[in-house]
């Protein structure tokens, strides 16, 4: 595993789309528990090199339960997003991340990967790309259907402060379905 996260930290694919040039995020053991999948690291992250080192992250590690030293434990969660570098500003945020990543480096990550329990897929570009058909209309309607994800996935919205207004509208998913989460996740944690 550590060679080829050595390797994917030279990754130059979309080089040239990149505003402030490649630098993969990426984190992953052989023994990691929880694999979460979610869209691109952001400026924040791009900075100081540490997937969700940023509000977002807070409230991912808040939704989770999770210490920051179980958070950035490999063996419990493997980082793995949609796209592995920062794809730059938006009208309302980041731009979608690169579309080159998660066909070039997932499935020679998965594969290594012999210990998941689950794999959380944060946000519509990463519930699109896994689960394909099986997804609905909408991410609100996916994760309300949470359950017929399981016991393989388990789909959440972005936890990115763009998305309060997705959170204000639909106060089920932090009443309901994050206790839900939590409980998932602990069970997973504590197991050896």
């Amino acid at each position: 595993m550590k060679t080829l996260l050595q390797e994917i930290s030279h990754c130059i694919l979309c080089k040239q789309h990149l505003p402030l040039g490649p630098k993969p995020i990426v984190e992953a053991s052989i023994n990691s528990k929880i694999i979460l999948i979610s869209q691109a690291p952001g400026q924040v992250a791009h900075r100081s090199g540490t997937a969700w080192d940023d509000a977002g992250g807070k409230r991912l590690k808040a939704w989770l339960d999770v210490t920051e030293t179980q958070f950035y434990n490999p063996n419990n969660f493997a980082i793995i997003p949609m796209g592995f570098c920062y794809p730059g500003k938006g009208k309302t945020g980041d731009l979608p991340p690169r579309k080159e990543c998660a066909p070039e480096w997932h499935d020679v990550i998965l594969q290594k990967l012999s210990n998941i329990k689950l794999i959380i897929l944060i946000g519509a570009y990463a519930q699109n790309y896994y689960l394909k058909e099986t997804s609905k209309r909408t991410l609100t309607e996916t994760v309300s259907e949470y359950k017929t994800y399981l016991p393989k996935y388990f789909p959440i919205p972005h936890p990115s402060p763009t998305n309060r207004f997705w959170r204000s509208k639909n106060p089920w998913f932090e009443e309901l379905v994050v206790p839900e989460l939590q409980k998932k996740v602990k069970e997973i944690l504590n197991t050896l």
